[in-house]
């Protein structure tokens, strides 16, 4: 009785858009907590962790994704403010950005052809297919955009999706190791580095850090997913690839 009880309860809650939007929040604390615990270790990054979490639930409560994405839906849409809001310190910093864009430009540039390249090419080596090949070649810049590129480019934007949270997490976790080994110390270098590579993870990576590094992470990001929404299509078309 106590049992079917408890059914009725889960099956109202399910029902619910709240629910997704409470596993989430839940969830991140949760992460967050163990983050803390682990002295803020790159390797116990919370977006993963929460991930894990979020992923172990829907499972085990055989609860559809789209059950779930009805309430979190809200907290997708404040990436939009979040985005925006990145220009704040981005503002502070231009004094720097005015004596140096020519440098973040260029790194911009090469930072994601490089990205798009090693990892089409890496994928053909090892005998992937046309679609996984495009899928993919947005990997490195955020969701929103690399979803929308690679339906374009004829890649799988669900496969996409994956490509780019699994690139971020690795990224935000392995990229201050590679920096302290190359031994750039510049927060502003390091966070951009992080914005080009690892997009939105790298970048809240970068700002549990310091503002600096942050804000030139945000610019990365920005740079780096424009450049590849209007280039990448246009480049894949003149050397038919597409």
């Amino acid at each position: 009785m106590n049992h079917h009880h408890l059914s009725d309860v889960w099956v109202y809650l399910a029902a619910s858009p709240l629910l997704g939007l409470t596993a989430t929040l839940i969830a991140y604390q949760f992460a967050y907590l163990i983050y803390t615990k682990c002295r803020f270790s790159p390797l116990a990054n919370p977006v993963a962790i929460s991930v894990i979490l979020i992923v172990s639930v829907l499972v085990a409560t055989d609860t559809p994704y789209q059950t779930y994405f009805a309430g979190a839906q809200f907290v997708h849409f404040l990436l939009g403010p979040a985005t925006v809001a990145l220009a704040v310190p981005l503002y502070q910093q231009m004094s720097r950005l005015r004596d140096q864009w020519r440098a973040f430009l260029v790194g911009a540039v090469l930072g994601s052809a490089s990205a798009i390249a090693t990892a089409m090419m890496i994928a053909s080596v090892l005998g992937a297919s046309r679609t996984t090949v495009l899928s993919l070649a947005s990997k490195s810049v955020t969701m929103a955009i690399a979803m929308g590129v690679s339906e374009k480019v004829g890649g799988l934007p669900s496969l996409t999706a994956a490509l780019v949270m699994l690139t971020g997490i690795i990224g935000a976790m392995i990229s201050a190791s590679i920096l302290n080994l190359l031994q750039i110390r510049d927060d502003a270098i390091r966070g951009f580095a992080l914005g080009v590579s690892a997009h939105g993870i790298g970048t809240a990576r970068a700002f549990q850090i310091n503002e600096q590094m942050g804000a030139f992470a945000g610019l990365a990001m920005g740079l780096s997913g424009l450049l590849t929404a209007l280039v990448l299509p246009f480049a894949l078309r003149l050397l038919g690839v597409i």
